[in-house]
């Protein structure tokens, strides 16, 4: 299933928008990781990235931002 772009005016690189909209699907690193074909340690320094670059401090808030930037 294709990921919706987050909104392109954001300050995440492409990756790290992919990425948080699978977060906003509630997908665990594990599973970013099996869809992306990355390691779940990839996904966490990303997942790490996302969240400083927004100022935020769980996954939640990132799911949060994904949903209200539609």
């Amino acid at each position: 299933m294709p990921v919706a772009p987050v909104r392109q005016d954001s300050r995440l690189t492409a990756r790290e928008q992919e990425i948080a909209e699978l977060v906003a699907r509630g997908l665990g690193n594990r599973g970013i990781a099996d869809d992306l074909v990355i390691s779940p340690a990839t996904v966490a320094r990303h997942v790490a990235n996302i969240l400083a670059k927004l100022g935020f401090a769980t996954r939640t808030q990132i799911a949060a931002w994904v949903i209200g930037s539609r």
